[in-house]
């Protein structure tokens, strides 16, 4: 059984190789997750990475083309390896790099694993093929694949001692993740349509003449799609909004991470707005440049103040 340390002299060479591991996988393929969790400690880096590698494998077998049949098999192993993690029997030595990080975190910081069984749940929706009537229908599956992972995140990251509110930072960490997901179903509307997945509700896409779907760079004839982008928009902008009370409840570099990797979505948010139709040719991202920008904004602390500002004077 991995045991928690107290220091990297005292981490043991299984964990070491099994945390380099997660984080490779995370520098290879987490294009904006990245840019967040630099700015951590490394502990919390760390273990953040973890969340990561276990959480890419959940969604590459969600992507891939295995037939439906076989992918639920693995989900349900992967189900099955959580549980080892849960009940602290995965060894140092175990071949599972992924596992053994997960454990090691898990020892070290008050993650509640129970999120991770939410991502497969998630996970198996998008196997199932489910359609979402309606936003509540949606914020179910969001919840699932995004909010969860905001209150794994707040498992590392934690609240600062005597934070005003911090009873409420979970909701805010959710709240935060079905933020990122909707911007996230909004970037990729084309790709998802192409691989045959509609996230958005059917009542949003009946009500602004889009129901026949989005198969091509052009949305349907007649449509109000630049209405359908703004109207999911604002949704998406009240989400960040509550989410951001989050912020100043965090240590400065938890912060910082938090609006990094927020601040890189509402600025992928801001450009969908401006163009709606680029998420039919193709899509939407910032330049690496830009993405530095709001990870050094986030280190500022510019806006976790701006929040602390803005919830004092609704206070007064």
């Amino acid at each position: 059984m991995i045991r928690t340390v107290e220091s990297e002299a005292h981490m043991s060479a299984p964990v070491l190789a099994a945390y380099s591991y997660c984080e490779a996988v995370t520098g290879q393929q987490a294009r904006n997750f990245a840019y967040g969790i630099r700015l951590l400690p490394t502990p919390k880096r760390r273990a953040m990475s973890a969340l990561y590698a276990f959480s890419r494998r959940v969604d590459d077998i969600g992507d891939g083309a295995l037939d439906a049949g076989v992918k639920v098999a693995r989900l349900e192993d992967t189900r099955a390896m959580l549980a080892r993690v849960r009940d602290g029997s995965v060894d140092e030595d175990d071949t599972d790099p992924v596992a053994v990080a997960l454990t090691h975190a898990a020892a070290t910081f008050p993650i509640p694993l129970g999120g991770l069984d939410e991502l497969i749940d998630g996970v198996l929706m998008d196997v199932r093929g489910e359609t979402y009537e309606t936003w509540d229908d949606l914020k179910v599956y969001c919840r699932c694949v995004a909010g969860a992972i905001g209150r794994l995140s707040l498992g590392v990251f934690g609240t600062e001692p005597g934070a005003r509110g911090a009873e409420r930072a979970p909701e805010y960490a959710d709240t935060l993740g079905l933020a990122l997901q909707l911007t996230n179903i909004l970037r990729d509307v084309r790709e998802d349509a192409e691989g045959g997945r509609t996230y958005l509700p059917a009542d949003d896409l009946a009500k602004f003449g889009c129901s026949a779907g989005f198969s091509g760079p052009k949305p349907p004839e007649g449509a109000d799609f630049a209405g359908l982008v703004h109207f999911e928009v604002r949704r998406a902008r009240a989400l960040f909004a509550e989410g951001y009370r989050l912020l100043p409840m965090l240590d400065r570099r938890s912060g910082a991470c938090v609006a990094a990797m927020a601040g890189i979505y509402r600025r992928l948010l801001d450009r969908i707005e401006r163009d709606p139709e680029a998420v039919l040719r193709g899509r939407v991202s910032l330049p690496g440049r830009e993405k530095a920008y709001v990870a050094v904004r986030g280190l500022s602390g510019l806006d976790a103040r701006h929040v602390t500002r803005r919830t004092v004077r609704r206070r007064a």
